[in-house]
């Protein structure tokens, strides 16, 4: 009986061991199959989700911007890591739809307290499909890094159609050249424009401020940071900005022969004691040529005026746009410039930590300052202000204002705003009734603003310091009528900055002017667009070139995309 029972236990464990076996490779396949699953699941991540009830709705993810800011450090350590960063819209394959650029910190020897990761963070380039989606050719494209990125810029520098990137990094700047083939090449060196290797550059634009047709580029550096000064008030966190020299901006003059001259101080330029966070420019005063304006950190703001070509300015003091509501120079972060009374001059709104700088432009070169009155001043000085941008999010043809928030020393978040224009000067926070978004705390930083799909209203991409990034996609906007102008320049540069437009439908006037950089050290899609409300015809479109030349259409469509050349 005993024997019997021993010869059916090793039975029964020869066919366990069988069965086992079996077992495994049956598993084994059903894990080979979940993995094929899960690449599947990974390869149609970026699937256009449905549209809910939020104005704004947040899908990033859903539609292939997977994209984490980085400040390359386990906790937020220094100025450096607390001051990026930026993204911008561009067509860089021109092929209609606009594509995202955005920038990210890295790990440094020498900044970076953590341990060095076996993935080097670094900046991406994302292609718009065109249904909706966004595919990562960072790689392909070749301009993923290896640097510390604060902000990005774009502009045709050579004309050629295709749009370049100039990076602004804590090190050398890096000027990436379009090669029109879906790649770029890093052209610094022979450009002469990446400064040195202790630069601290934050916001730059591209402009044409002697009107020769190629566009020239103003550098915006910070401060000169040195890694060793320990001494600061430990609630802080870590030094501020007046612990470090100052370090002056760089003004570049496009040669037309794909170098730079280095030209600031023969423009009279001399900046001193500025640090520069965002960096814009606008002909403010309708004199032909475009100006510059610089928020500086915790010093007085220039407004460089340019002297026909010949020279700068800075007006800063006696426009009234140097300091703040109470003559204090505050921490600006950023600058941006519309008409948000629909009078033909351009205002200008400066993001900071207080209450923030409404502008408006009263005419021959004088401004005032209207937060206050505006309704602006009290829900912005409840948040540390960052990127802010003029945008008309609803259509309704009276421009608003979107506005990241977060704190400046301490991963602490903050929610976002959005100031709907009223139509008699005043605005209105509306953030919460439109979307689950503006209830998040996030530690905003820059933001980049644009049709992403096409369909006639405003999209927006917001960099989160060292946390991901978001995409809101506009539900609701195009409801009212509108028209988007790709402006191309044949005489004038070809990206047509420094254009200002005047779109008149209903008997209403709009101007706006063509820019680079918007915000704080993104840019905004290279096309204008504006919000016509019911409006369904456009009885005169008005293009004033840099060149000069003035352009009068008449009786547009609404509800298109219109690309118009200068003669």
């Amino acid at each position: 009986m005993n024997t019997t029972r021993n010869n059916y236990s090793s039975v029964i464990d020869y066919r366990y061991i069988v069965y086992l076996f079996i077992f495994l490779l049956i598993l084994s396949g059903c894990q080979s199959n979940k993995k094929n699953s899960s690449n599947v699941q990974k390869q149609s991540v970026a699937m256009l989700p449905p549209a809910n009830d939020d104005f704004f709705q947040e899908i990033g993810m859903k539609i292939g911007l997977d994209f984490i800011h980085s400040i390359g450090d386990n906790e937020l350590s220094n100025i450096v890591e607390s001051s990026g960063a930026g993204a911008a819209f561009l067509d860089y394959d021109q092929d209609g739809y606009i594509d995202l650029y955005v920038c990210s910190g890295t790990w440094l020897e020498g900044l970076s307290n953590g341990k060095k990761p076996d993935e080097m963070p670094h900046n991406h380039l994302y292609r718009n499909r065109g249904d909706g989606t966004f595919e990562d050719v960072t790689k392909k494209a070749g301009v993923g890094g290896p640097w510390y990125s604060m902000g990005v810029t774009v502009g045709d520098y050579n004309n050629d159609g295709y749009p370049d990137l100039f990076i602004s990094n804590y090190g050398h700047n890096v000027l990436y050249k379009n090669n029109g083939d879906g790649t770029f090449t890093d052209v610094t060196k022979r450009a002469k424009i990446g400064g040195g290797e202790n630069n601290f550059s934050v916001g730059a634009v591209w402009l044409d401020y002697d009107n020769d047709g190629f566009l020239d580029l103003y550098v915006g550096n910070y401060l000169t940071f040195d890694p060793n000064y320990k001494y600061y008030y430990a609630p802080d966190g870590f030094p501020g900005p007046l612990a470090y020299d100052a370090q002056p901006d760089v003004l570049y003059h496009n040669n037309g022969d794909g170098t730079f001259e280095e030209v600031t101080k023969k423009m009279g330029i001399i900046d001193v004691d500025g640090r520069a966070m965002g960096v814009g420019a606008i002909d403010y005063d309708d004199d032909g040529f475009v100006d510059i304006y610089v928020a500086n950190d915790h010093s007085m703001n220039y407004l460089w005026h340019n002297n026909g070509e010949k020279s700068f300015t800075d007006m800063g003091t006696p426009s009234g746009t140097a300091f703040g509501q109470s003559g204090e120079s505050a921490v600006s972060m950023s600058v941006d410039f519309s008409d948000y009374l629909g009078n033909g001059l351009m205002d200008m709104f400066i993001s900071d930590d207080k209450y923030c700088r409404l502008y408006e432009n009263k005419g021959n070169g004088i401004f005032t300052e209207q937060s206050y009155p505006s309704g602006i001043a009290m829900p912005a000085g409840q948040f540390v202000g960052w990127s802010s941008s003029f945008f008309d999010y609803n259509n309704d043809g009276l421009v608003d204002i979107y506005k990241t928030n977060g704190a400046l020393k301490h991963l602490y978040g903050q929610e976002d705003q959005v100031f709907e224009n009223l139509g008699n000067g005043k605005f209105k926070d509306v953030s919460w009734d439109l979307g689950s978004y503006f209830k998040k705390k996030l530690v905003g930083r820059g933001a980049c603003f644009g049709d992403y799909d096409n369909d006639g209203d405003i999209d927006c991409y917001i960099v989160n310091l060292n946390d991901r990034g978001a995409f809101l996609r506009n539900n609701k906007g195009n409801q009212n009528n509108w028209i988007t102008l790709n402006l191309i320049g044949t005489t004038s540069n070809r990206d047509g900055i420094g254009a200002r437009v005047k779109v008149t439908s209903g008997g209403k006037v709009q101007t706006n002017q063509k820019k680079s950089t918007s915000g704080y050290l993104s840019q905004n899609d290279p096309r204008i667009h504006f919000g016509l409300a019911k409006n369904d015809m456009i009885e005169r479109i008005e293009i004033k070139w840099p060149s000069g030349k003035l352009q009068v259409m008449e009786n547009i469509k609404v509800n298109q995309i219109l690309t118009v050349k200068e003669p």
